[in-house]
């Protein structure tokens, strides 16, 4: 079984100290290789480069400003791999640090060869730590939270799991009164997603229970489970991966999952604009599988060219229900938005009839 467990900063940090809780990394470390022993693959996405530079700087620095998260980011990112390779190497293993910006999965050759070298890292018995490269992240380059770079590794090196570490047993219903866990999730529903929390409980990560949910769909919809565990609890982890314990929360993955170059359209890309369609085009896109063409396009938003990923909605709902790639920018779009595709040629040369063609276009 190939496994992604995303590690959060709450779960690395020593709630005393602040710096990170390498007793807690040697367990971890014990865990996988006992895991890797029962064939399985892992891999490992490791929040934590920020807390720990900032932990481990003797300046008195307290900005939050991008600058200063960069910093930190660069001196607490080898602070966490050497840390992992000193526990690793305890129980004969190596691991490789991967640092992943957002180009690498919006741009298919970089998404191809990141797929490569990790499948060849794990194939090879070899245990990636995966992080976001905080240090060089600009906002429009960045992840937002490592439970998305965590379910968008998941996708592109085809998991079966995605395994998300936080500080409390699973997803509770309601607030953190935590009066009911749900321990099982067939599909994620709009009730699912009110209930899920907009921070995390401990303050220090970036994700939340809803940034939780949302890698959950990203999974689930190419066909990966996603469960959700108290990382402190490594000793269940083995029987909750083969789902013989019932322990945590298990979100099950669609049962109709995305191809692989549909799941990269839907979920990998940066989108850049949304196109707006009318009813009858949205019925039509939704229901009869065709590609999408100028006549049904009402309104476009957004500054994008040929081959950029773009989102559909519909503007009585106003509600995105597609991505897909464009085969024209958005000044072009203007131009010919509601008109039909002989009218368009009478006064310019077009490229393609559709806009979106439907093998390239995905329902979200």
């Amino acid at each position: 079984m190939r496994i992604v467990i995303k590690v959060g900063t709450s779960i690395l940090t020593d709630k005393n100290s602040g710096l990170l809780n390498k007793k807690y990394i040697l367990c971890l470390a014990k865990t996988i290789s006992e895991l890797q022993k029962d064939n399985h693959e892992i891999l490992i996405v490791s929040s934590g480069a920020v807390i720990a530079g900032r932990a481990h700087t003797d300046v008195n620095i307290k900005s939050k400003t991008l600058k200063y998260k960069q910093a930190f980011a660069a001196i607490g990112q080898p602070l966490i791999i050497s840390t992992y390779s000193n526990a690793f190497v305890k129980y004969g293993k190596m691991v490789a640090q991967i640092l992943l910006t957002r180009d690498v999965f919006n741009e298919r050759v970089k998404y191809l060869n990141a797929r490569n070298t990790l499948n060849t890292l794990i194939k090879n018995n070899i245990v990636p730590i995966i992080n976001e490269n905080d240090s060089v992240s600009i906002d429009e380059l960045n992840f937002g939270d490592n439970d998305t770079l965590a379910a968008l590794v998941a996708v592109t090196i085809n998991a079966d799991k995605l395994v998300i570490f936080t500080d409390v047993d699973g997803f509770y219903y309601g607030n953190l009164a935590r009066s009911s866990i749900i321990h099982k999730i067939e599909k994620i529903t709009e009730e699912i997603e009110k209930f899920a929390s907009e921070s995390s409980s401990s303050g220090k990560g970036t994700g939340g229970m809803k940034t939780k949910i949302s890698a959950a769909k990203i999974a689930g919809a190419s066909g990966v489970d996603t469960i959700i565990m108290n990382g402190l609890k490594l000793s269940l982890l083995k029987n909750i991966i083969m789902d013989n314990y019932h322990e945590g929360t298990i979100i099950k993955a669609q049962k109709q999952f995305l191809e692989a170059k549909k799941s990269w359209i839907a979920y990998s890309k940066k989108t850049k604009g949304t196109i707006y369609v009318d009813k009858k085009a949205s019925e039509i896109l939704l229901n009869k599988g065709k590609s999408l063409l100028a006549v049904g396009i009402i309104k476009v938003q957004g500054n994008f060219q040929r081959g950029d990923t773009v989102n559909i909605a519909c503007t009585d709902t106003k509600k995105d229900f597609a991505r897909g790639l464009t085969n024209y920018d958005n000044v072009t779009l203007e131009k010919i938005k509601g008109k039909k595709s002989t009218d368009i040629k009478n006064f310019m040369n077009i490229i393609e009839d559709e806009v979106i063609h439907r093998n390239k276009l995905v329902l979200i």
